[in-house]
């Protein structure tokens, strides 16, 4: 093993720590299963248990509300909300965790008695990766046990998705929050700080990129910029995998095609990865 590899190693392991011992990376992780959970399934619940028999519940007949809170249903709905609401989340853990380390002087010890640079940084955002895959496939168990328990209250088979359908969900959502991670993480190094980042970051996500993509219909120039931007690929994505027609969560859209959508979030991943590292690594911290 090479001096390269054990630093970074070591430094994946020292950030994995450090992670799991901060209690704002829980709050963060906590807070998207919870809303997860609550848009998801509780008011969909909630919308299909109010209406009558035959009737429209939430904008949708309730067979077919029914039919998107059964574990069959899972890698679609489970997706639905990561464009915007749990990519938001995300962005701020990746905000916080660069950022942080800039506000409590956290790099400067890091860089000058730890490893080098690159490897450190680089050791973060595989922590984070790494983060992002466990709660992706922990919100799918989840809610594929809250799902079996809605199938067997309302005496429907327990029927679970197909595997190739439940790796694609995963895939999806691992692609998703990677790209919103990596660029909280982007956004921490500029700042160099995390209130900062983590306001800017949010306002991007909620409210930028709805008014580009609102003014595009407008003038048409635009669009062709609109439609490779962060949220439009993330949403994009995330509309891919939807299969029943009717009013779809904030964020997803149906502009890009599953392979563009990869495509452009792989770029983006790559981009404010490598930004990240080369900010952290040519900057003074003073």
């Amino acid at each position: 093993m090479t001096s390269t590899t054990r630093d970074l190693t070591a430094s994946i392991r020292a950030e994995g720590l450090r992670l799991r011992r901060w209690p704002a990376f829980w709050i963060v992780l906590g807070t998207w299963i919870l809303l997860n959970l609550t848009f998801a399934y509780l008011l969909n619940y909630l919308a299909y248990r109010s209406g009558e028999s035959g009737s429209m519940a939430d904008g949708l007949p309730r067979d077919v509300l029914l039919g998107q809170l059964v574990p069959a249903a899972v890698p679609e709905i489970f997706t639905q909300g990561m464009a915007m609401f749990g990519g938001a989340l995300m962005l701020v853990l990746g905000a916080l965790a660069v950022g942080s380390g800039y506000g409590w002087g956290t790099w400067k010890t890091v860089f000058t008695q730890g490893p080098g640079r690159v490897d450190a940084v680089g050791g973060l955002l595989l922590s984070l990766l790494v983060t992002v895959v466990v709660l992706v496939c922990a919100a799918f168990v989840v809610d594929l046990g809250v799902a079996s328990l809605i199938a067997v209250t309302e005496g429907q088979p327990v029927t679970l998705p197909a595997l190739d359908r439940s790796l694609l969900g995963i895939l999806t959502g691992t692609a998703i929050l990677s790209m919103w991670t990596a660029a909280g993480a982007f956004i921490g190094a500029v700042a160099r700080g995390p209130a900062l980042a983590v306001g800017l970051g949010l306002i991007w996500v909620l409210v930028v990129e709805n008014l580009l993509r609102g003014v595009s219909g407008i003038f048409g120039p635009i669009e062709a910029v609109t439609d490779l931007l962060p949220g439009t690929a993330a949403g994009s994505l995330a509309g891919a995998m939807r299969t029943v027609d009717g009013p779809a969560t904030p964020g997803v859209l149906d502009i890009l095609t599953r392979g563009d959508s990869l495509a452009v979030l792989a770029a983006y991943v790559t981009i404010f990865a490598t930004g990240t590292i080369w900010l952290t690594a040519r900057r003074d911290l003073t």
